[in-house]
């Protein structure tokens, strides 16, 4: 016997422990290099495990819902038991049986398409089939954009969370603990609310321009960037632009220190079955629309399924809450700490406005901006969202002439 131990990845500074989820393989059966063995929950990802070399699973010391640390080890593999494994692996049959089979396989499909690197890692991160797809690049090439369509397509395989069965009764009551994930929202939750002195501020923004301009080229941009316009990389530049103006806005609180930052790292609050997770767009201000709207698609993407990593939520600089999408009309959002300031974004609706005396119908969206009034006084919370309805508002002109 070979016997080489399995144990927890490190975990980052901030994670003193994580929870095993489900082990994807049981005692005793053979596992390959790379295989992924066991999720494992953290307060901020959910993360694989992969087999470092290929044996049977001869052992496993620690079950699901355990809870670990960095360095622990949780099974043993057997390293020395891959040729019995192997062997008990149906012999393939003969080259003269199986040659009418392959016979009546068109040609095409016996080839694996052909992938470009960043696709392939992109595949990988977020579990799609890049070898099955139909490449849209050059001599039908995956590119990025085809694995990220694929991803965004409904999939039987990704993971739902089962809802609660609750005991039948006359006054029926199940207590099921919170995922570690959850745990850390409702810690980071509190934190914010008991550390920061928080105030909010109220506006509203006629949509028109920005639902025209983007009817207008929406094809056009999809066609050519390979994915979809949406309004969040209006809002994102929008803020940008803001940010740029009141700096004070973007920077934070460390004791009795304000850190202003120099850069601009915009999280995106990204609602899964998971929970709630806040992936950052790094130096948002050098990102075209397209950039923006690409990353925004695939953190999407990747939060289904528990693919988005430590370092991707760490940071950032202000962050942005769209509520609207589930319909919400009006809300308060809390900040994320040690941020001082975020931006509600609510449903767009139709709604009677006065312009220049006469009574007219506009697509309108109530905005939000909740800050830390310890460091932001309401002059720069009222102005810095004024700024981002006037963006908005004259999107195209402002964005082009730098204003």
């Amino acid at each position: 016997m070979s016997i080489i131990e399995v144990k927890v990845p490190q975990l980052s500074e901030s994670v003193s422990e994580a929870s095993l989820l489900t082990w994807h393989k049981q005692a005793g059966q053979a596992v390959k290099e790379g295989e992924n063995l066991i999720d494992i929950e953290t307060d901020k990802v959910v993360l694989e495990l992969p087999a470092i070399k290929s044996g049977v699973l001869v052992k496993i010391i620690k079950a699901d819902g355990a809870k670990v640390g960095s360095g622990e080890v949780i099974a043993q593999i057997d390293t020395a038991a891959v040729a019995q494994a192997a062997a008990e692996v149906p012999v393939a049959a003969p080259a003269s049986i199986a040659a009418p089979v392959a016979a009546s396989v068109p040609k095409a499909s016996s080839q694996a398409a052909a992938v470009s690197p960043s696709a392939r890692k992109m595949a990988h991160a977020l579990d799609v089939d890049a070898a099955s797809l139909q490449g849209s690049g050059r001599n039908g090439l995956v590119t990025k954009e085809d694995v990220l369509g694929a991803a965004q397509q409904p999939a039987a395989s990704q993971p739902m969370i089962a809802p609660v069965a609750v005991p039948a009764g006359v006054r029926p009551e199940q207590r099921v603990p919170m995922t570690r994930i959850r745990q850390r929202i409702a810690e980071r939750l509190l934190q914010s609310q008991q550390n920061s002195a928080i105030l909010t501020t109220f506006n509203e923004v006629n949509m028109q321009p920005v639902i025209e301009l983007r009817n207008k080229y929406k094809e056009a941009f999809e066609k050519k960037h390979g994915v979809k316009l949406g309004f969040s990389s209006f809002f994102v530049k929008a803020v940008v632009i803001a940010l740029q103006k009141f700096p004070i806005v973007n920077a934070s609180v460390d004791g009795t220190d304000i850190i202003y930052h120099g850069f601009f790292d915009i999280g995106m609050a990204i609602g899964s079955e998971r929970g709630l997770v806040v992936p950052i767009l790094r130096d948002a201000d050098k990102m075209s629309l397209a950039d923006i709207e690409k990353s925004i698609a695939e953190y999407a993407a990747r939060a289904k399924v528990g693919k988005i990593t430590m370092e991707e939520l760490t940071g950032g600089t202000f962050s942005i809450t769209n509520g609207g999408v589930f319909g919400s009309m009006l809300s308060t959002p809390i900040i994320n700490p040690p941020q001082s300031a975020i931006l509600g974004i609510h449903a767009t609706k139709d709604r009677p406005v006065a312009e220049n005396g006469q009574v007219v119908i506009r697509p309108m969206n109530y905005l939000a901006l909740s800050y830390d009034h310890r460091i932001i006084d309401g002059r720069e919370a009222v102005q810095f969202l004024v700024t981002i309805k006037e963006v908005l508002e004259e999107f195209s002109a402002r964005v082009l002439l730098d204003l």
